[in-house]
């Protein structure tokens, strides 16, 4: 997994500056490429869930990445809107697939008691990743956009290639159940999952928050203040270095209380580095708004994920985890539109203002939820101390 994100960050952050040069065109243009490729995601979540619930998370993983690495690949080809956006579609059709599924595949493995501490160590090796793919794809975008497009497409096709030779497959073995007339099933009864279903509106709040901070920031940075790639690169690196560093002892605190009031800290983290950013004059400012999202980040993601899986029925792990990843591509399809939108209309700084209290509604959304699961059930048994 390292790997696969060391390669998939490699552009991630940049994307957005490589599409305004090459299509000229507004930034509300740029970001609806962003919510095509979302919108696919979501489609294509839904389906690889029930694949992955029914034929295993393996070939779900290996066949993701490697689709996922031939599209990168061929985005070195685009030099047409139709044709980035048909790439576009292709990459978010493939890329959360194999999130969800690895995402499951934990869930298999990992006993509910140790899991928020696994999904923590697994964010570290993802991290790594990402600590190594800016600072890199910063330097190769500097000289090249295609170099950066053939290394990560080579690379994460080669993860899927690792996957498919070295992974086992780790799906239960199926139960009989007895089916009672009239009882909902498949993702109905996950829609009817009303802790689950607070749980995925309060943190697809917080993906467009976040989402925005992750995808504009750049073409903010360098077209507001000349921060080129190559020194904008640190900051994910930033990122991905302090989830290494202190992933492990942020979330031996976090163990330790309540996760609902955990993930609305996170929240408002998250939301108070986003505002900020609208202040920011310059490279360090920009740097200390992604470390205090770092920080909202630790406390949220393994949190929320942990929360999701512990909800999730053994049977239906992988549809349940595919709507739990659907929360990403909304996120990045609704969150950088608005943003490319008030850029247009209103100017570069309400990005952040916008975004900013759709954050603050996510740590009001993440309160509302607590305290109505609080008076009508009780809680789910956690892996953390009450």
């Amino acid at each position: 997994m390292t790997l696969a994100y060391t390669f998939h960050s490699m552009l991630w952050p940049f994307l957005i500056i490589y599409a305004s040069q090459k299509l000229a065109l507004p930034l509300t243009a740029i970001t609806g490429l962003l919510t095509l490729n979302s919108v696919v995601g979501l489609a294509t979540t839904f389906l690889g869930g029930a694949i992955a619930d029914r034929f295993g998370r393996k070939w779900v993983m290996a066949v993701s990445l490697c689709l996922c690495g031939i599209s990168w690949f061929l985005f070195q080809f685009a030099d047409h809107f139709s044709i980035f956006a048909l790439l576009m579609a292709f990459n978010g059709a493939t890329t959360p697939i194999y999130r969800l599924a690895a995402d499951a595949m934990m869930a298999d493995v990992v006993p509910a008691e140790q899991q928020i501490d696994a999904y923590s160590i697994l964010r570290l090796g993802n991290n790594l990743g990402v600590a190594l793919g800016p600072a890199i794809g910063g330097f190769l975008s500097a000289i090249s956009y295609n170099i950066s497009f053939t290394t990560a497409g080579i690379g994460i096709f080669a993860c899927g290639l690792i996957v498919t030779i070295f992974s086992i497959e780790t799906i239960p073995a199926r139960r009989q159940t007895l089916v009672v007339p009239g009882q909902k099933g498949g993702y109905a009864k996950i829609l009817h999952d009303s802790k689950f279903m607070g749980l995925v509106g309060s943190y697809s709040l917080n993906r467009i928050c976040s989402s925005t901070l992750w995808m504009l920031l750049a073409v903010y940075a360098k077209q507001n203040f000349g921060i080129s790639e190559k020194l904008y690169g640190f900051i994910p690196t930033t990122n991905a270095v302090m989830v290494i560093l202190f992933q492990l002892f942020i979330t031996s605190r976090v163990k330790k209380h309540r996760p609902e009031k955990s993930m609305i800290v996170g929240a408002l983290f998250y939301a108070v580095a986003v505002f900020s950013v609208a202040f920011g004059q310059g490279f360090w400012a920009f740097w200390t708004c992604m470390v205090v999202a770092t920080i909202g980040e630790m406390i949220l993601v393994p949190t929320s994920t942990t929360y999701a899986s512990l909800l999730a029925p053994e049977d239906m792990r992988g549809r349940y985890m595919s709507v739990y990843t659907l929360t990403g591509g909304l996120g990045t399809g609704i969150g950088p539109l608005i943003g490319g939108v008030m850029n247009d209309t209103y100017g570069p700084q309400t990005i952040w203002y916008s975004s900013g209290a759709i954050g603050a509604l996510s740590a009001l959304a993440f309160l509302l939820a607590s305290k109505r699961q609080l008076k009508t059930t009780p809680k789910p048994k956690q892996t953390v101390e009450t």
